[in-house]
């Protein structure tokens, strides 16, 4: 996992955050990242990329993603952006 650090470019910032985020939502759900990649139709290499911020995910991916959660999309973006 990409570690949030001072002074970090703001794009890999907004990138380890939303990973971040995905993994507590799916560990909370005692969900692993195989069965998360394919509820979402993914890879799952894709979906651990994506949670330690080695990836720039797009829309379309996220929304698989959250609803292979049961999480609203809106749920997992809530302050993504913020410092």
């Amino acid at each position: 996992m990409r570690p949030i650090l001072p002074g970090m470019d703001a794009r890999l910032q907004v990138l380890a955050k939303l990973g971040k985020r995905l993994r507590e939502t799916r560990t909370a759900r005692g969900m692993s990242q195989e069965v998360l990649a394919q509820l979402a139709g993914l890879n799952r290499h894709y979906v651990n990329q994506v949670e330690c911020g080695r990836r720039n995910v797009s829309i379309l991916n996220l929304v698989k993603i959250a609803e292979a959660l049961a999480v609203d999309l809106a749920v997992l973006m809530a302050g993504i952006s913020k410092k």
